[in-house]
């Protein structure tokens, strides 16, 4: 199986996205929240340093900018996958689960119920092996072209799937986001072309799951990913689901 190595991380979708958002609850924060950050709308604090900010606390770009010159570099906060890739690695899951443990003996309500959530997810993190920032992608796998194929039509023409062109838009975004990052361009624009990637990777793995799919000919939402293997069995969200 061929790979593309991108230019920046990504999210999957899946799991900031789904209901419940194994990532916000992981990080116990909303899904709002987790939205503004990984699509470059708000700064979120990854080391607060020695000032009255707090670790996750979110940032509008005028905030960020005013404590930038008030505090200088004794902070850290930042944008997109990269700023959530952070904070996913800085999770100690053992002592995570030993608190929400000490938490349960007496919250109560609300509380109580999203912090038995949040240590089902944990635990079931804990207990895999696997780590939370495997939540972040810095590599996307490419599947075989059999299960993409093209079919000539009639008269020459050709039928295409609809991944190749779900994956075209991934290699012209992340081949794009390359040469701005060797040309050290602004980082707004940057920014921006980094929001364009996610939004790529997130119409390949699920198309239409955040909002408005991406589309074909007659305005047809193009078959991702999920699309595919939905079709192929129903069983399939199941089996990925814990």
């Amino acid at each position: 199986m061929g790979h593309i190595e991108l230019a920046a991380p990504v999210s999957h979708i899946w799991y900031f996205k789904g209901i419940p958002s194994r990532m916000g609850l992981v990080l116990d924060m909303s899904p709002r929240a987790l939205e503004e950050v990984i699509y470059f709308a708000s700064y979120v604090v990854t080391d607060p340093g020695n000032t009255p900010l707090e670790k996750k606390q979110l940032l509008s770009e005028k905030e960020f900018r005013a404590y930038l010159d008030k505090y200088g570099n004794t902070f850290q906060a930042a944008m997109g996958a990269e700023a959530i890739n952070k904070l996913l690695q800085d999770i100690d899951l053992v002592k995570e689960v030993d608190t929400l443990k000490e938490e349960l003996k007496t919250a109560q309500g609300q509380r109580r119920t999203r912090a038995i959530k949040r240590l089902e997810v944990l635990e079931a993190f804990r207990n895999s092996g696997n780590k939370p920032s495997w939540m972040i992608l810095d590599v996307l796998p490419v599947i075989p072209p059999e299960l993409r194929p093209m079919v000539q039509l009639d008269g020459g023409r050709f039928a295409t799937s609809d991944l190749n062109d779900l994956y075209r838009r991934v290699i012209n975004r992340n081949n794009r986001l390359k040469r701005l990052l060797d040309l050290g361009a602004p980082s707004i624009i940057v920014q921006n072309e980094k929001r364009m990637l996610q939004e790529a990777v997130d119409a390949l793995i699920d198309n239409g799951r955040r909002g408005r799919p991406v589309t074909g000919p007659g305005n047809r939402p193009l078959k991702s990913l999920f699309s595919h293997a939905e079709r192929e069995t129903r069983t399939f969200p199941s089996k990925l689901a814990w």
